[in-house]
């Protein structure tokens, strides 16, 4: 009997937590010492992770005044130059080539990169120039039409009150391409443009039609401002609620691919755990691929739904390249089929990444590499690579780069390398589940021995 007691007292006294002590007891001694080698070590380690990965973000516009004349623009002069106005002595050209003579000689930081072009590159055909921007092989153009001196000369002299201004030349852009690139940079540097131009212009054409003693009163626009400039928006940026279907929204695709693992790898883990024969691991890797596939096709529709919600246009008709044109979707009807195929297929591209660096890396570290991956295809997708610096040229490969142009394609009609952006996000999606089954080895070692 005594002997059960004692044994009854044993466990009891084994099953009492230990009494709880102060910090700086020395029976902690130790425990502190590690816990702030390890505090350390790992404040260190993420202090050296912000320094370094969000520099990839401010680095990206670090050099935008010194990379603006990267922005080109081209400026083409008609004025004169084809019938039937040949005969006509072009004033209003010259004025528009002088001024861009002037801002080429001038320091290439904080201006724009404007370049002349010569009509004969064009076959004389202004809407080829169109065709230029469109093609993306410059950002605007600057287009002084034929009969600008023409016009403007007979609306003086024979007292043509119907005459526009705007009429003698125009800028053509397509802020679909980058919006916030032309609102930042291109709009206010072909405004401040105009206001040089006429502000040249504008006293030498008042004195030389004082001299010839005209009319004027009923074309008081012949005077001034005489001259002025049309914008052609061939892709104009809109709606609002588009904004974040190719900017900010996509960060949350990532994000959503992300949390795709933790969510499903405890139902993976049952094909490997229970009162059951284990699944092979070769087919059990297949079943992951497979099931995140399949995940990732539904995650994407209903992504995609949220587009559809906010009424983004999807059922507009291609329109012509040259030609202005409001969200017309380059695949018609079935605009918004090829849009949630591009989210699925995008977002495979992003979340195997992610779920092989899960794996490798663990938890919580991983979450590190989410940021990175946010913090890098953010820098390089929603800003013009064309501005930053040179460092920056493998934004071109990064997917969320190819995703946000293809999405420009589809909802804008820009120009299309849908192909391309396509195949290079497969390429990502094929070298991710290349390197599956050694992420997934690593997972298994680490899990074996602890780590």
């Amino acid at each position: 009997m005594s002997e059960k007691t004692e044994i009854g007292e044993d466990s009891y006294k084994a099953e009492v937590p230990p009494t709880a002590v102060s910090f700086f007891d020395p029976v902690l001694k130790s425990v502190r010492h590690q816990v702030f080698i390890q505090w350390g070590r790992t404040v260190l380690t993420l202090c050296v992770f912000i320094l370094s990965i969000l520099s990839l973000f401010w680095a990206v516009q670090f050099r935008i005044q010194q990379n603006l004349h990267s922005l080109t623009v081209w400026v083409v002069d008609f004025d004169g130059v084809v019938d039937p106005y040949r005969d006509t002595e072009p004033i209003v050209g010259p004025a528009v080539t002088g001024m861009t003579e002037k801002l080429i000689q001038a320091p290439e930081t904080g201006r724009l990169g404007y370049t002349i072009k010569s009509p004969a590159e064009f076959n004389y055909d202004p809407w080829a120039v169109r065709q230029g921007i469109y093609d993306e092989h410059a950002y605007a153009a600057i287009i002084v039409n034929s009969n600008a001196t023409a016009l403007l000369r007979d609306a003086v002299k024979n007292g043509n009150s119907s005459y526009d201004p705007t009429g003698a030349a125009q800028f053509v852009v397509i802020t679909a391409r980058d919006q916030t690139t032309y609102s930042s940079y291109i709009t206010p540097g072909l405004t401040a443009f105009s206001s040089a131009v006429l502000g040249e212009f504008g006293p030498s054409w008042v004195q030389a039609v004082a001299q010839e003693s005209l009319n004027i009163s009923n074309v008081p626009q012949a005077i001034n401002p005489a001259i002025g400039f049309n914008t052609v928006d061939l892709r104009p940026f809109g709606p609002g609620a588009a904004t974040p279907s190719v900017t900010i929204g996509l960060i949350y695709l990532i994000i959503i691919a992300f949390f795709n693992t933790p969510f499903l790898m405890p139902i993976h883990a049952q094909f490997l755990k229970g009162n059951h024969p284990p699944l092979k691991i070769p087919q059990w890797l297949l079943w992951r691929v497979c099931s995140n596939i399949a995940a990732y096709f539904f995650l994407s529709l209903f992504y995609s739904f949220v587009s559809l919600a906010f009424q983004i246009p999807f059922n507009n008709s291609p329109a012509p390249d040259t030609v202005a044109a409001s969200n017309p979707n380059a695949y018609g009807h079935g605009s918004f089929v090829v849009f949630w195929m591009l989210n699925w297929v995008g977002m495979c591209a992003l979340g195997f990444p992610l779920e092989n660096m899960a794996m490798v890396l663990g938890f919580p570290w991983s979450s590190l590499f989410l940021i990175f991956w946010v913090i890098s295809n953010v820098a390089t997708g929603f800003y013009a690579l064309d501005l930053a610096p040179r460092f920056f040229r493998w934004g071109y490969a990064w997917p969320l780069h190819r995703i946000v142009e293809a999405l420009r394609t589809i909802l804008f009609g820009t120009h299309s390398r849908i192909g391309l952006d396509f195949g290079i996000l497969f390429a990502w999606i094929a070298i991710s589940i290349a390197f599956f089954p050694f992420a997934s080895f690593i997972m298994r070692w680490k899990m074996k021995r602890g780590l």
